[in-house]
């Protein structure tokens, strides 16, 4: 059977591929991923260690990141949070102004920045690994600052919780750095860790799909449904003009930002405790953003492959070009 084949045929197959499996068996089949309870091999490959196969993945990508070329991850990463981070600021605070906390079409500004703020590193780093290159993957070090409620609290401006959570953004950038380190002391290290850039994908998709459950998408309705198509188009294409603006070798890449991570809907919680204002739309929010967490999930990296093959054939014209000038 070949099933490997088949996958890397879907859009982002190595990613949504195992993420959607996990998540159908969290929804139907939760016992089948957790056999013997916690502590079992069983869960932490298939529900609870997501996490540390994803630090393995990314010291396995900070191992390919030439160190002659150490500002590039830097750069990517602030300019791509940037445009979360303005795009979603900007299009709660208008609808905000115009229809107030109550919002429009069943999305308030609360579900529309905390979604649209917040990305999933863990995708992003996938698609990245997949259709760009170490670079790609080494800006989520920056991204990950939009993990969590802060980016969201300072776009509603929401005083008081608002603290940066820096220790967050020093874990995450460890891993790579060491990787890095690494790699480029010995390019025998960086050669060793190459194919775990790439097969460890699946390995940290399919517990991140099990903290997911179909069910969500029935609770938020066409808004949530609408939320996390809004995020993924806005996002994904912001991103990936940026990296065309920059002329990022992989601008496709840039459209992994079109995401909303699953820990976002925790935020509007988090946010509910700073301003009790919220509070009567904590629970459509919760759900609509953990909606736009599947959504996203499924079609950003169609976008994100779509942008691709778009990018071979834009390149292949302009060398054709350039080869008919000479």
């Amino acid at each position: 059977m070949k099933i490997l084949k088949t996958v890397k045929k879907i859009p982002g197959g190595l990613m949504v591929i195992p993420l959607l499996l996990g998540a159908a068996f969290n929804t139907w089949l939760p016992e089948a991923i957790t056999i013997g309870g916690d502590g079992t091999f069983t869960t932490y490959l298939w529900k609870s260690g997501a996490m540390p196969i994803l630090a393995v993945f990314l010291f396995c990508n900070g191992a390919q990141i030439n160190v002659k070329s150490a500002g590039i991850p830097l750069a990517k990463g602030v300019i791509l949070t940037a445009i979360k981070f303005v795009i979603g600021a900007a299009l709660g605070i208008i609808v905000n102004q115009l229809w107030g906390p109550e919002g429009i079409l069943g999305l308030t500004p609360l579900a529309l920045i905390g979604a649209i703020t917040n990305s999933n590193g863990g995708l992003y780093s996938a698609l990245a690994g997949e259709f760009g290159d170490s670079s790609d993957v080494g800006a989520v070090s920056i991204l990950s600052i939009n993990d969590g409620p802060f980016l969201t609290m300072v776009a509603m401006g929401v005083s008081g919780a608002a603290d940066i959570p820096f220790m967050v953004l020093v874990g995450s950038i460890v891993p790579i750095a060491v990787g890095c380190i690494l790699g480029n002391l010995d390019e025998d290290i960086r050669e060793f860790c190459a194919p775990g850039a790439t097969m460890m994908i699946p390995f940290f998709a399919f517990p991140l799909g099990a903290g997911l459950n179909f069910m969500q998408l029935l609770t938020a309705g066409i808004p949530g449904i609408f939320l996390g198509v809004i995020c993924c188009l806005l996002t994904g294409l912001g991103g990936y003009l940026c990296m065309r603006l920059i002329k990022s070798k992989h601008p496709e890449a840039g459209g992994a930002i079109g995401t909303t991570a699953g820990n976002a809907a925790s935020t509007p919680a988090s946010l509910a405790q700073a301003d009790p204002s919220l509070a009567p739309y904590e629970t459509a929010a919760t759900a609509q953003m953990a909606a736009s967490c599947i959504v996203t999930a499924i079609l950003c990296p169609i976008l994100v492959s779509f942008l691709h093959k778009y990018e071979v054939k834009r390149q292949a014209k302009v060398a054709a070009k350039k080869a008919g000038k000479a």
